[in-house]
C-alpha cells in the first residue's frame, strides 16, 4: 500500500539554452529531483513563462538566436515575473560587463561553463529554497497582520457598540467617527508635515477613536438617553465620562505602554477640549491638545450633527459643515477645519464607498499594502498559496483527531483545534486559561507543571514532552502533551508561548512508533533511508571492530531513459522493483538502503573473500522490469582496505563506482588506492556525455 502513495509533485526548472547538449547535461544533473522543461531559445522561454505553470527556477543562457538571455530578462522584468521566479544565468560569457548587466536585470546567481555538477546542484537547491522561504515568510507575516487587525477591530467594535447600545445611538456612530478620523488625518498629512504622522500612526489613531466614549458605561442610562435638555447637574455628570474613560485605560493591568492604548487615552480624555481652552476636563488650549483628540472631536461633532439622536433630528451634510466652520459647535484648530473644507465636497461619497467596501478592504488593508511594498514585491499568488495551505492544515487537523493548541503569553490566551475543543468540552478560544475553572478542572496541577516545563526551555532546546493526569467526562486518564516553546528574537530572548498537541498515552506510543518508522525509511521503496542506514552501520562497526565488512554503492544504468521514455510513474515502479530485488538477494543481517534517486547501498559482512559475495548480488540484480532492461554499476569498499570510519568507507565505495562509470558502466569494482583522486578529474569524454561522476557524490540533502 505504501508503494502506491502519491509523491509530492516535483518543482519545475526551465532550462533555456540553444545547445541541446548543454540542456541534456543540465537535465541529467537535475532530472532526478526536479521536473525539467526545456526551451531552445528566448521565444520558447517567454512562451513557457506566459503559461503560468509554476516554474520554480530558470536556468538561462545569454547568447541565443531569436531572443537572447538579456531580452528574456527584460520581458520578465516588465511582466514582474522576476519577482516570483529566480533566474540563474549560464554562459561562457563571464566578462564583468555581462555579469554586471545580468545582476542589474535581477539574476540571482551566475554559473559558467563547463558545468561542475556539484556547484550547479547546490546553487539550484539554495536558490529555490531561498525564494520558497521568502515567499512563505512574507505570506505568514501578511496573515499574522491580517489576523491581528481582524481580532483587534472586532474586539474594539464589540466594546464600543456596547457603549452605543446603552447610549441609544444608531450603532454606526463608532464606525463613522473612525472613518472620518482616518479621512481627516490623511488630508492633514497631505497639507503639512508639522505633526509627523506615519501611516501606522493614522491606523492606530483611527482604531483608537472607536473608544472615545467608553467612559459612558459609567453614566446612568436615564441621563444618557434623556430626550430633553440636561439639567446643570446632569450635564456635570455627563462630562465626567471623559475622565472615567481615560482612567479605565490608565488603570489597565497590562498594555498601558502600547501605542493603541496611549492614543485611546488621549482621545478619551481630551476629545471634548476646545482650541480656545474652554473645553473639558482639563481646559487645554491650542496644540496642547493632542492632534488625535482634535481630529476625533471634529469627527464626533460632524457625525452627531448628521445623525438622528433621541433628542434631535439629523441635519443635512451642507448645514452641518457650515455650522462647524462658523463656530456654532465649538472652536477647532484652523488647520483641522481646512482639512474638513478640503474634503467636504466628496465626504459623503467617500463615506458611502468606504462603508460599502469595508468588509472586503479594511481588515486586509495592511496585509495588501505590505505586498504592494516595493522592497518586498510578493505576488498575490503567495497569499493564495498560504490560504490553500491553511485550508489543508485545518482539514488534516480535523482528520488526525488530536487536541492541538497554541498558547500566547501576551495576551494570555489558548486556541484549541475544533476537534480538541469538542473533546475537552471547552471553547476553541480560552482567555487566561490559568484562571479559567473549566481548564483547571480538566488539567489540575498538570497545567502549572506544563507551564514551568515550557518556561525552563531555551530557544535552542524548545521541545517539551509532558505526561499528566486529566479529567475527561468524569474519568481520570494519563495524557502526553508534546509541545514547543516559542521565543522572541530579542536579546535576551523572551518566552512568548507554545504550540503543541495532547493525546492519550497509549495513542502517543503508537504514533511515536509510526513516526520513528517513517523517519527511518524511504517512503517510495520502504528501504532504510541514508541517514538511518548510516547510524545502524556505524553502530554495527563499533560493536564489532574486527569484523570483515563491505559497503556497496550501486545505481541503475541509464535510469533516465525509464523516466524519459515511459514516464516518472514507471520510473518509480522500476525503483520499487529494484528495492524488492535487493531484499531478495541479501541475507538477513545485511543492510540495504536508498541513498537518493536511483542510487542504493548495501552493507554486508563476509568471511574469506568479498568478491564472490558481490558477484552473486550483482548477477541477481540484472534482468528486466517489463520491457525495461535492468543493469547496474557497483562500487565496493572493504573495511580491511580503508578502516572502520563510515565516511571513509562511503567515499571509497563512491570512488570505485565512479571508476566503473568511467570504464563503461554495467560491472562492479572493488576500491583500490589508484582510484583515490579520480573524483577530482573530469575528462573531456565525461563532459561530452554528461557523466561527470558527481552523481555518485554523497547527497547532503538526504542527510538532512
Amino acid at each position: 500500500m505504501n508503494n502506491e502513495k502519491k509523491q509530492a509533485p516535483k518543482q519545475k526548472i526551465l532550462i533555456v539554452d540553444d545547445s541541446e547538449l548543454n540542456r541534456a547535461i543540465l537535465a541529467d544533473m537535475l532530472g532526478d529531483e526536479y521536473d525539467i522543461i526545456e526551451a531552445e531559445d528566448g521565444w520558447q522561454a517567454v512562451e513557457t513563462l506566459q503559461k503560468g505553470i509554476g516554474i520554480s527556477l530558470v536556468l538561462l543562457d545569454i547568447v541565443m538566436p531569436n531572443m537572447n538571455g538579456f531580452e528574456v530578462l527584460d520581458i520578465m522584468n516588465k511582466n514582474r515575473w522576476i519577482e516570483d521566479i529566480p533566474v540563474i544565468m549560464i554562459s561562457t560569457e563571464n566578462g564583468s560587463s555581462h555579469v554586471e548587466r545580468a545582476y542589474e536585470l535581477g539574476v540571482t546567481d551566475f554559473i559558467g561553463r563547463p558545468f561542475d555538477a556539484l556547484i550547479v546542484h547546490r546553487r539550484v537547491v539554495n536558490t529555490i529554497l531561498l525564494y520558497s522561504k521568502q515567499k512563505k515568510l512574507m505570506s505568514m507575516v501578511a496573515d499574522q497582520i491580517y489576523e491581528k487587525e481582524k481580532q483587534s477591530s472586532l474586539m474594539i467594535d464589540i466594546l464600543s457598540h456596547i457603549v452605543e447600545f446603552r447610549n441609544g445611538e444608531s450603532g454606526l456612530h463608532v464606525r463613522n467617527v473612525r472613518l472620518l478620523t482616518e479621512l481627516l488625518l490623511k488630508r492633514l498629512v497631505q497639507k503639512t508635515s508639522k505633526y509627523q504622522l506615519s501611516r501606522g500612526d493614522i491606523s492606530i489613531i483611527s482604531t483608537a477613536s472607536a473608544l472615545h466614549d467608553i467612559g459612558k458605561v459609567a453614566i446612568p442610562e436615564e441621563v444618557l438617553n434623556k430626550p430633553g435638555r440636561l439639567t446643570d447637574e446632569e450635564f456635570t455628570l455627563m462630562k465626567t465620562h471623559a475622565e472615567i474613560g481615560a482612567r479605565m485605560l490608565e488603570d489597565l493591568p497590562f498594555y498601558s505602554d502600547e501605542p493603541l492604548v496611549k492614543a485611546a487615552y488621549e482621545i478619551c480624555r481630551w476629545h471634548h477640549e476646545r482650541f480656545d481652552g474652554r473645553g473639558y476636563p482639563d481646559g487645554l488650549a491650542g496644540d496642547a491638545i493632542p492632534i488625535s483628540a482634535q481630529m476625533v472631536a471634529l469627527a464626533d461633532v460632524y457625525d452627531a450633527l448628521t445623525s438622528e439622536r433621541v433628542y434631535k433630528k439629523a441635519i443635512a451634510h451642507e448645514e452641518a459643515v457650515k455650522m462647524i466652520l462658523e463656530g456654532k459647535c465649538g472652536v477647532f484648530n484652523p488647520m483641522v477645519l481646512e482639512c474638513l473644507t478640503d474634503i467636504a465636497d466628496t465626504l459623503q461619497q467617500e463615506l458611502h464607498n468606504i462603508r460599502a467596501a469595508q468588509n472586503d478592504r479594511d481588515i486586509r488593508s495592511i496585509a495588501e499594502e505590505l505586498f504592494r511594498h516595493e522592497e518586498l514585491g510578493a505576488s498575490e499568488r503567495a497569499v493564495q498559496l498560504l490560504e490553500h495551505e491553511r485550508t489543508k492544515y485545518n482539514f488534516f487537523a480535523a482528520l488526525t483527531q488530536e487536541i492541538q493548541f497554541e498558547y500566547n503569553l501576551s495576551p494570555s490566551m489558548v486556541t484549541i483545534s475544533a476537534w480538541g475543543a469538542d473533546k475537552l468540552g471547552l471553547p476553541e478560544v480560552v482567555m487566561d486559561p490559568y484562571s479559567d475553572q473549566r481548564v483547571v478542572q480538566i488539567f489540575g496541577k498538570g497545567l502549572r507543571g506544563l507551564s514551568d516545563a515550557l518556561r525552563s526551555t531555551t530557544p535552542e532546546q524548545p521541545m517539551v514532552t509532558y505526561d499528566c493526569k486529566v479529567c475527561l467526562e468524569g474519568e481520570e486518564r494519563w495524557m502526553r502533551i508534546i509541545s514547543r516553546a516559542t521565543w522572541s528574537v530579542d536579546e535576551p530572548p523572551r518566552y512568548m508561548g507554545a504550540i503543541g498537541k495532547a493525546m492519550d498515552i497509549h495513542e502517543a506510543h503508537m504514533k511515536l512508533a509510526e513516526l520513528e518508522q517513517a523517519a527511518a525509511h524511504d517512503p517510495l521503496t520502504g528501504l532504510f533511508n541514508h541517514a538511518r542506514a548510516k547510524k545502524i552501520i556505524r553502530e554495527r562497526m563499533e560493536s564489532r571492530p574486527n569484523g570483515q565488512f563491505a559497503l556497496v554503492i550501486l545505481d541503475l544504468d541509464h535510469f533516465k531513459n525509464a523516466n524519459d521514455n515511459y514516464g516518472h510513474i514507471f520510473g518509480d515502479r522500476v525503483l520499487i522493483h529494484m528495492a524488492e530485488q535487493l531484499r531478495k538477494c541479501i541475507r538477513g543481517g545485511d543492510i540495504p538502503a536508498r541513498v537518493g534517486g536511483d542510487e542504493f547501498l548495501i552493507f554486508l559482512e563476509y568471511k574469506g573473500e568479498a568478491e564472490p559475495v558481490i558477484q552473486r548480488i550483482f548477477t541477481s540484480l540484472l534482468g528486466k522490469y517489463e520491457d525495461f532492461p535492468i543493469s547496474v554499476s557497483m562500487g565496493v569498499a572493504r573495511t580491511a582496505d580503508v578502516g572502520n570510519d563510515y565516511e571513509e568507507l562511503f567515499h571509497a565505495a563512491d570512488q570505485a563506482l565512479y571508476a566503473v562509470k568511467r570504464g563503461g558502466r554495467g560491472h562492479f569494482r572493488l576500491y583500490d588506492p589508484s582510484m583515490k583522486e579520480m573524483l577530482s578529474v573530469i575528462s573531456p569524454m565525461d563532459s561530452e556525455t554528461g557523466e561527470s561522476g558527481a552523481g555518485a557524490l554523497p547527497k547532503e540533502e538526504e542527510e538532512a
